[in-house]
């Protein structure tokens, strides 16, 4: 039952990030230009913030989950290094040299 879940990507890459908060942007302002549109017209303002609410309800629906149309760039990762060479591995820190401070 659990390897379903495991087998539901969850990552976007960085031009799907960007392809989102675009997507999220350009509904919530179309949707609050249109919502004050339609609330001065009417004269309700009710009406105005239930549509940017629907934006905002459309928006989550389109850009939180990880859509394959943002996973279309994926990183090319190095690949892993054995640590079968026998050298004990050092922090880079550990190979610069302090110098001490006089007081």
């Amino acid at each position: 039952m659990l390897s379903i879940f495991k087998s539901i990507p969850t990552h976007m890459d960085y031009k799907g990030q960007k392809l989102a908060e675009q997507i999220f942007q350009g509904i919530i302002l179309i949707s609050a230009v249109i919502g004050f549109v339609y609330g001065l017209i009417i004269q309700q303002f009710g009406w105005t913030v239930y549509i940017v609410l629907a934006g905002f309800a459309v928006s989550c629906l389109l850009t939180l989950p990880p859509w394959p149309m943002y996973r279309r760039n994926p990183l090319p990762w190095q690949p892993v290094v054995s640590e079968a060479s026998g050298e004990p591995n050092q922090k880079p820190q550990d190979n610069i040299k302090r110098k001490k401070h006089n007081k």
